[in-house]
């Protein structure tokens, strides 16, 4: 990335120059801008644009250098520069700010004269890391093609290295080229901070080629609504004595097949506008006598219809599904339904040739028998969903414990949900000292439910919140290529995929959003440098393609765990993912649990001429495919062809319209 060194201006200067467009990224050099203490306040907190607070020694006293960087930091500046000449305590002080406020801290050395051997260089380095540097930057002056070479060779993820002076001119765009985070650029030619800085056009136009990102800036994109809340609230409502409102509601092929079952067991669901009035019918056990139900092609209607279906309907059910969803194992049903006294046959040919696992088509024979069960939870959560969801209409107590629990938080949406609709659940997560202090999903070894029978479902009026799964796809895309405005997100919700945020902060991404609690608006994510980072998607699976594609674009290599859990997707998605990638000219493997991708931050993949491959791919079907590769499309070389886009139906019918308000290709 470019960042534009910023000097000798006032605060309405430089706001106007961040509002203008154009500056991905600056330093305030606070040493040369007359800002008081209220101005950097308000400058560092007021703006998305990856700001470095600098403030050099040598031109202003220990003391106010400190206490300038300090206000900067606290102010939420993303960077902070400390030169390496700087007392010990004063490191530790500015150390300590960046690491409570999260910024980042730059450990930095100048060399005006010349530039030492590499036995110095090698020692500046070092203490730069010694002291507290996530990034190190070295700067001297060129005298010689041996000098910029030495500096060169530090150039990495990690470290800005280059050299001033004309001599050295064209060092501080080949640090890009090797993959450092940024380099600096000056306003015009008469506000260089150095001998040899490039302009701020100048160095766009020989990365970017004169062209602009390919994202639209002003565009915001509304999320449609979670099928995870969707799905279970409109089940809930149909099992309901009287008549639900569920609020915020937008169709896709999984929620419409979730009205057809409510309608198949009885309920009547109508539309207006985006509200769902659904009036239910007042389940119990033994209630209705369906014979057959299809679930369309949605895995988690047909994992909670399961259970549900063996207490509410007095016979024997057919259930069948379509598209993948036949082809698609039922990991661990078998074993989960029979603790619970149901079997499970299969109705066809490949169903019975299946040893461990079964598929749709297949037959429900209950009835479910409520009692104590010690489950596998390695297969996921949506059968335990729709034992939650069924257990509490039998007569008697449950206790449902789920030991290697994954996808926790999709049991914890079933709760919340169940909550609203008047059936209550009691539940413990049990783990080691790091759990229990952290309270981290991923740490939870066990989870226990304790499920009073002889509940009924009461009709409630719900909110269904917007989809985190479907937004995860444009904030990568702003993190990556520009900025996006993201609305009807709530950032305090339960679905998994919020830890997309988490993940987007770790690799460096600049995140706000407007208004707080209540009132929050709008989630704005803006281009910043990227860096490798280490996940566990084990609880949130569907992230893994769109993850994916945001690893190949962070320099250094990525680590994702839990690519164990995507063999029984829509696709083995896992191997859809390597053969993307793979395809599209970037490392990735997986082995056992762990996907692991070797990335390259945007500016060095367009100085080096390494932008991702097009051509044509295949979706696999797979509606998450489909969102990631138009992601990965805005930095391939040539058009990214996809031979099935119409599989977003199932989950977001309108993501093709909504990615042209982005894409402005």
């Amino acid at each position: 990335m470019i960042c534009v060194s910023i000097q000798n201006k006032t605060f309405d200067e430089i706001c106007a120059l961040l509002d203008a467009g154009g500056i991905e990224m600056a330093e305030i050099r606070l040493d040369r801008c007359p800002l008081s203490d209220g101005e950097i306040g308000e400058l560092f907190a007021s703006t998305d644009i990856p700001l470095i607070a600098t403030c050099r020694i040598a031109e202003a006293s220990l003391a106010k250098a400190e206490m300038l960087l300090l206000k900067a930091i606290d102010a939420g500046a993303a960077y902070a520069d400390l030169e390496i000449e700087a007392p010990p305590q004063t490191g530790k002080r500015i150390r300590h700010a960046c690491n409570e406020a999260g910024a980042v801290l730059i450990r930095s050395w100048h060399d005006f004269e010349g530039t030492p051997s590499m036995e110095v260089l090698e020692e500046v380095a070092a203490r730069c890391r010694r002291f507290g540097g996530e990034i190190v930057k070295i700067v001297t002056t060129a005298r010689s093609g041996e000098d910029i070479e030495r500096v060169l060779s530090f150039a990495g993820a990690d470290t800005v290295a280059f050299c001033m002076g004309e001599a050295g001119r064209e060092s501080r765009l080949e640090c890009l080229r090797k993959g450092s985070p940024f380099s600096y650029a000056a306003l015009t030619a008469e506000e260089a901070t150095a001998p040899g800085q490039w302009t701020l056009e100048e160095m766009a136009k020989k990365i970017y080629g004169g062209t602009s990102l390919p994202l639209r800036p002003e565009a915001s994109v509304a999320m449609p609504s979670s099928k995870s809340f969707a799905q279970r609230a409109i089940i809930a409502a149909a099992l309901a004595e009287g008549t639900s409102r569920l609020s915020g509601y937008t169709p896709c092929g999984d929620n419409e097949s979730a009205i057809a079952v409510a309608r198949a067991i009885g309920a009547t669901v109508r539309r207006e506008d985006r509200d769902l009035v659904v009036d239910g019918i007042a389940a119990e056990p033994g209630s209705i006598s369906l014979g057959t139900l299809h679930t369309g092609e949605s895995g988690f209607l047909t994992r909670m219809m399961i259970p549900i279906l063996s207490v509410i309907d007095s016979s024997e059910v057919f259930v069948t599904g379509e598209k993948t969803l036949l082809n698609r194992p039922l990991a661990g049903a078998h074993d989960i339904m029979a603790s619970f006294g149901v079997r499970l046959r299969p109705g066809n040919a490949t169903a019975m040739n299946r040893k461990t696992d079964c598929c749709v088509p297949l037959t429900v024979c209950g009835p479910l028998v409520p009692g104590k069960a010690d489950l596998d939870g390695k297969d996921g959560s949506q059968l335990i969903s729709g034992l939650l969801s069924a257990l509490p209409l039998c007569q008697d107590r449950s206790t449902v414990y789920v030991h290697q629990p994954r996808s926790i938080p999709y049991m914890f949406i079933t709760v919340d949900v169940l909550q609203h609709f008047g059936i209550r659940i009691g539940s413990e997560m049990e783990g080691g000292e790091e759990f229990m202090e952290t309270r981290d999903w991923g740490l939870c070894d066990a989870v226990s439910f304790k499920i009073k029978g002889g509940q009924r479902y009461k009709a409630a009026d719900f909110r269904i919140e917007g989809d985190w799964s479907s937004a995860a796809n444009f904030l990568v895309a702003g993190a990556v290529f520009g900025e996006v405005w993201v609305e009807d997100l709530d950032t305090a919700s339960l679905q998994a995929d919020l830890s997309i945020l988490d993940i987007l902060r770790d690799a460096g991404a600049s995140i706000s959003q407007l208004g707080e609690g209540d009132t929050a608006g709008a989630l704005h994510v803006q281009k910043a440098p990227l860096r490798a980072f280490e996940t566990d998607l084990n609880n949130c699976p569907d992230l893994f393609p769109i993850v994916a594609v945001l690893a190949a674009f962070c320099e250094g290599t990525s680590r994702i765990l839990g690519a164990g859990r995507l063999a029984h997707k829509e696709t083995d998605r896992a191997a859809a993912i390597v053969g993307m990638l793979t395809r599209m000219g970037v490392r990735a493997r997986v082995e056992e649990d762990l996907m692991t991708i070797e990335g390259l931050s945007l500016s060095r993949r367009l100085l080096t001429g390494r932008l991702l491959h097009g051509g044509e791919y295949t979706s696999s079907r797979d509606h998450r495919m489909v969102m990631a590769l138009k992601v990965a499309s805005l930095g391939a070389d040539s058009p990214v062809l996809i031979d099935d886009t119409a599989c977003v139906e199932k989950s977001y019918p309108g993501f093709m319209e909504d990615w042209k308000l982005l894409d402005k290709r």
